[in-house]
């Protein structure tokens, strides 16, 4: 790693690389490691001053972090004298809370730095941009003012890879202020819990940060413009997930359009389309939440002739090359979930391409998860998806109430949910909704990966007590060979 003034001094003339990326979040720090393990000279470029992207420093992990202590709070507010701990006067201290958030983040991205160190990976802090198909332009991120004679540095190199994620869309009339509108970033950083939160979208983003302040003591209303929360989700589970997040106390309203906003006193009055809501909402803060679009602003990718779709994502082909043939994509940028596992994926394995390798990403197998609590999780295809592609299948299920861990833990709410081919009874999709369902998930990835048939995981060992036994059991009720459930 070097800082501004190091980078000025000592690359004020180009240097030759194997490898640029542009970015140093899951996608494209992974890739950087990755290649240089293959032995590319490789340099990697970030202009945040941390590396780990949105994902680490204001997404996935500290989003985590506040819905674990989030829980927790509200677990001895409301749960631990039922488990026979006696508390009292428990208070909210956020300062501390969002402090514990704050070492998490610091300690991962630092981590990072080391694997770069490690793996001799050069780490640029600055904004990079495509000067030609071989070449790469850093304008140093100023760090305590220490920039002021820095200049761009030019790094030649056979091949770059564009990895710079997402960003939060913006409506047109709730500009982000990060105080009173907020995206997922703000969101993440409030001073104070507010009284009323307006989360508008009702998508994994808005439904976790929503059960965050929820729990913390807000009022929260979700609004959701289409009939369903969550509408991505296998009907049925989205049904008891929607039952489960309205018995926690989040107001959900769908089939509501937002129309416009207006600032007021006390925070924002929005107004509204809405059977359940009536014409306006008022909040005190907002949290926009209607999905993220790829960022490839100042890049230089018209100029060096990368070609974009309809939606601003990167066209790659099925090797995450562009039609510049020394120049590829991965992660946010271009088509597919837009999820930190999915980019890690797709680095790796365009760093293999990149190495003569034969790297592939099965989307067909990249799990995704909901961490609200419970949480949901699933991979492959829904039953919907099925019944429209006109697939025979059949379904197996178990609920948590009847599994002896789940009852242990008092955490009976959810069900596995299994779909399979009629006639294989290979397995084609897994759903849950219960207590670490992000965890068991991984056992339906697998056996995705490795064509398993339902019968399968059904004859397959798991401990006892266990939640996973709700998945054995589950493809047990799937199966057509006269299985069924046989124990709690």
């Amino acid at each position: 790693m070097f800082s501004i003034s190091t980078v000025a001094r000592r690359f004020s003339t180009s240097a030759s690389h194997d490898l640029v990326v542009i970015g140093g979040g899951p996608g494209g720090y992974v890739a950087a490691i990755r290649a240089a393990q293959l032995g590319l000279k490789v340099a990697c470029v970030e202009k945040r001053g941390s590396l780990g992207g949105t994902c680490l420093n204001v997404g996935c992990i500290p989003s985590k972090a506040l819905l674990h202590a989030s829980h927790l709070y509200h677990e001895a507010q409301h749960d631990f004298s039922k488990y026979g701990v006696k508390v009292s006067g428990v208070e909210l201290d956020l300062s501390t809370m969002m402090k514990q958030k704050g070492t998490a983040v610091t300690g991962l991205t630092r981590g990072i730095e080391m694997l770069f160190k490690k793996n001799k990976v050069d780490y640029y802090k600055g904004s990079g941009r495509i000067e030609s198909a071989t070449s790469v332009a850093v304008a140093p991120t100023v760090e305590n003012g220490s920039a002021s004679n820095a200049s761009e540095v030019v790094l030649n190199t056979k091949n770059i890879l564009i990895a710079t994620g997402s960003i939060p869309t913006e409506l047109p009339f709730l500009k982000f202020d990060e105080k009173t509108v907020v995206s997922s970033t703000g969101a993440l950083s409030l001073d104070k819990v507010p009284k009323k939160l307006a989360v508008v979208g009702g998508g994994v983003i808005g439904l976790e940060l929503g059960s965050v302040w929820a729990r913390l003591g807000a009022e929260v209303t979700v609004i959701e413009a289409a009939a369903r929360c969550a509408p991505f989700l296998d009907e049925e589970i989205g049904d008891q997930f929607v039952k489960i997040m309205k018995k926690q106390g989040l107001n959900i309203a769908t089939n509501t359009k937002v129309l416009g906003a207006d600032r007021t006193a006390a925070g924002i009055k929005l107004k509204l389309d809405s059977k359940d809501l009536g014409d306006s909402l008022e909040a005190d803060v907002v949290l926009v939440s209607v999905g993220r679009k790829p960022f490839t602003g100042g890049l230089g990718l018209e100029k060096a002739g990368v070609e974009l779709d309809r939606q601003g994502r990167v066209v790659v082909d099925s090797h995450f090359r562009t039609k510049v043939p020394s120049i590829w994509a991965i992660g946010d940028v271009i088509a597919g979930p837009m999820l930190a596992h999915k980019a890690e994926e797709d680095g790796i394995a365009a760093a293999e391409n990149m190495a003569g390798k034969a790297g592939h990403v099965n989307y067909d197998t990249v799990p995704n998860v909901i961490y609200t609590f419970p949480e949901v999780a699933w991979v492959g295809k829904s039953e919907q998806q099925l019944k429209a592609e006109g697939v025979k299948y059949r379904v197996g299920k178990f609920p948590f109430v009847a599994n002896s861990r789940a009852r242990t833990n008092d955490q009976p709410d959810g069900l596995v949910k299994v779909v399979v081919d009629a006639e294989t009874d290979k397995l084609l999709g897994m759903h849950i909704i219960g207590s670490l369902a992000g965890e068991q998930i991984a056992e339906g990835v697998l056996a995705l990966e490795y064509g398993a048939a339902s019968e399968d995981i059904a004859r397959t060992c798991h401990a006892h007590p266990t939640l996973s036994e709700a998945i054995k059991e589950a493809c047990m009720n799937s199966a057509a060979n006269g299985l069924s459930a046989i124990h709690m």
